[in-house]
């Protein structure tokens, strides 16, 4: 499979809205309401100084989104979006090594990537996983859902120093002083 990964354009607004409106993307916070998208794209939500979105081409089709957000920060975030019928086709491995290879070499400030998934989207878990990401968060019951039950998020983030040797730093989890 070819893909490559193309800026949005201004151009690009009603077809982000399409494919915006797609899918329920039920592992996203985020807007799906049509004029709400569009003014979000005007107000630079996706494309501005501090914000980039791509999509990811698949064999010439949009198959997914990769949106990155605080680039101003050393840590900056991202929102990955893939199609139903493209899932399961190793997309998303894909976009996260592009997108973190990407922040590191266009930004020398960033020292890390980090992203957020519910604690149930176990796909995803296992591509930041593949992708020499770390799970370093786990907020209970922190991201609501539009049925009002509320689902665990789990942040992983990549440090630049292990991206660049290609090892993965392990998280010490057990680090509570001991109460006496």
């Amino acid at each position: 499979m070819q893909i490559e990964y193309v800026r949005l354009s201004p151009d690009d607004t009603e077809a982000l809205v399409a494919f915006l409106m797609a899918d329920p993307w039920p592992f996203h916070a985020g807007v799906q309401d049509p004029e709400a998208i569009r003014k979000r794209v005007a107000d630079g939500v996706y494309d501005d100084a501090d914000n980039r979105t791509f999509w990811q081409i698949a064999d010439g089709e949009r198959a997914g989104l990769v949106r990155l957000t605080d680039l101003s920060d050393a840590t900056p975030m991202f929102d990955l979006r893939i199609l139903p019928r493209f899932r399961g086709r190793g997309l998303g491995k894909d976009a996260v090594r592009w997108l973190t290879a990407y922040l590191f070499d266009a930004f020398p400030q960033i020292q890390r990537v980090e992203g957020q998934t519910r604690g149930d989207n176990v796909t995803m878990r296992a591509v930041f996983r593949a992708c020499g990401y770390v799970k370093e968060a786990h907020y209970r019951e922190a991201w609501p859902a539009p049925d009002g039950s509320a689902h665990d998020s789990i942040a992983y983030a990549i440090l630049r120093r292990d991206w660049v040797s290609g090892t993965v730093t392990p998280l010490v989890w057990d680090d509570e002083p001991v109460r006496r």
